[in-house]
């Protein structure tokens, strides 16, 4: 495993994977977290959310170069890798309504289609970033 590339290969993925969900979480659905009282907490820095995009990017990286015979070449087998991990992690959001009151299951449903794209990017980077050996 070439480590070099495993480490840009990650930090170039968790900015993709920081500015794709700004995008979707701060933008797209803002108006819509705002009618929900579960979403009242003050705001966190925006240097937190880069440095939580670029370590989970850089778990993903680890774990894509460890398997990386098992995907195709480029961002297609890139791609195949970030839309499993993100079904797999998009699954953890149906547990909101079950644990917060008056959390829809619409927004579990949301959140879990932003996380499969967002991550869906970060395994493009990865396939053009992490090449089979």
């Amino acid at each position: 495993m070439n480590w070099s590339k495993v480490l840009i290969g990650g930090l170039v993925a968790g900015i993709a994977l920081n500015l794709t969900e700004w995008v979707l979480h701060g933008v797209v659905m803002a108006n819509t977290y705002k009618r929900y009282p579960v979403f009242t907490q003050e705001a966190a820095s925006p240097l937190w959310f880069l440095l939580v995009a670029i370590c989970v990017a850089i778990a993903a990286a680890i774990l894509f170069a460890k398997t990386r015979q098992c995907w195709a070449d480029g961002a297609k087998g890139g791609a195949t890798f970030g839309i499993l991990l993100g079904v797999f992690a998009g699954l953890t959001f149906f547990y909101n309504p079950l644990v917060y009151e008056g959390y829809p299951y619409y927004l579990a449903w949301c959140q879990g289609s932003i996380t499969v794209v967002a991550l869906a990017i970060v395994g493009v980077v990865l396939g053009l970033v992490i090449r089979k050996a």
